[in-house]
């Protein structure tokens, strides 16, 4: 890296949040909602970089598209869905046994995810799923998504309360 990039760098090390943000507004043209020092240190820095080197290769900008694609993240809030119920899933009346919220045995959840149809039947103890017999829906939603869930929200069969279900 030449020692005007170097230094340009270090010197922003040395910056307050409040001249962090100025400079923001000198290298992007527009104001910055952040107060992270560090975030607008790392942007900063690539910025001051990109301007001396260029940006990433036409390649490489689709590539992050495609990754982004396909990420389960939600960058701006959920639209109203046209079916009214809030849900990504068709929710369908589901047997409760009289105990709570247990779905009777012999019940089949459908759950969408990420374009695949996932079917779970409900057993008299546990779950099957995918030929194996889980104890809980919480370890067939870790095992469909690789993260943390309430089961019962997963597959609708609970409404979100305080918490995000994962």
């Amino acid at each position: 890296m030449p020692e005007s990039i170097t230094s340009q760098i270090q010197a922003l090390r040395k910056m307050t949040v409040a001249e962090l943000r100025e400079k923001h507004l000198e290298l992007f043209g527009t104001e910055t909602r952040s107060h992270h020092k560090d975030q607008l240190f790392k942007r900063l820095a690539w910025r001051i970089q990109e301007l001396e080197y260029g940006g990433l290769s036409e390649r490489a900008k689709r590539r992050a598209e495609e990754i982004a694609n396909d990420l389960d993240a939600r960058i701006l809030p959920p639209r109203k869905p046209k079916n009214g119920n809030g849900s990504p899933y068709e929710v369908l009346p589901v047997q409760v046994s009289p105990a709570g919220i247990h779905p009777a045995p012999g019940t089949i959840l459908t759950r969408e995810y990420r374009g695949e149809v996932h079917q779970v039947t409900v057993l008299e103890k546990g779950f099957e799923y995918d030929a194996k017999v889980y104890r809980s829906l919480s370890g067939i939603a870790r095992a469909i998504t690789g993260t943390q869930w309430n089961g019962y929200l997963f597959f609708g069969l609970k409404k979100r309360g305080n918490g995000n279900g994962r």
